[in-house]
């Protein structure tokens, strides 16, 4: 369970999952430029500059060695174009790993089914690694992104933590 889990390419039939990298900065600075993207999330739209070294930053990898950061782009293969992105931050918990999920999409591309497609693959290529629980931290009153977490397998908990609801699924450890 100590070996770290690395970003790979995840495809499905209209995305590519890419693993992050910086170079992707300034398309992405662009695809979250909508203040509207962090109604839920916090924060600002961040500039190129900014999001290079935010990218610089996560792809250095967490301090604790038992932990791994897995990012990616969201690639739609139709249009040639990034989207979005997803993450998993993957470290031990009891007896198996457990991944902390989020995606986010940017406002262009949303209601297509693009956030649900992703998710589910991550989720997949997850319990392809041995990771046996998925969680999404999701604000109550963020509808979409609880049917995203919804269609993705998890289920929402009773346990709140900074306002957002605690999402889970058990992983089918070993498929992909």
């Amino acid at each position: 369970m100590s070996r770290a889990v690395r970003a790979e390419p995840i495809r499905t039939d209209r995305l590519v999952l890419l693993p992050l990298a910086v170079a992707h900065a300034d398309e992405m600075a662009k695809v979250l430029a909508d203040p509207a993207l962090h109604t839920f999330i916090g924060g600002l739209p961040e500039t190129a500059g900014a999001l290079r070294s935010r990218y610089a930053r996560m792809l250095a990898g967490a301090p604790d060695p038992g932990v791994s950061w897995c990012n990616w782009v969201i690639r739609l293969e139709a249009e040639s174009c990034l989207t979005g992105t997803v993450q998993a931050t993957v470290g031990p918990a009891g007896r198996g790993r457990t991944a902390e999920i989020a995606w986010l999409v940017g406002t262009p591309w949303q209601r297509r089914g693009i956030a649900t497609d992703a998710a589910r693959a991550l989720v997949g290529w997850l319990a392809g690694r041995s990771v046996h629980t998925a969680v999404a931290h999701v604000h109550p009153d963020h509808l979409v992104s609880a049917a995203v977490a919804a269609a993705a397998g998890l289920t929402p908990t009773d346990r709140v933590r900074d306002g957002e609801v605690r999402w889970q699924a058990a992983l089918p450890v070993g498929t992909s």
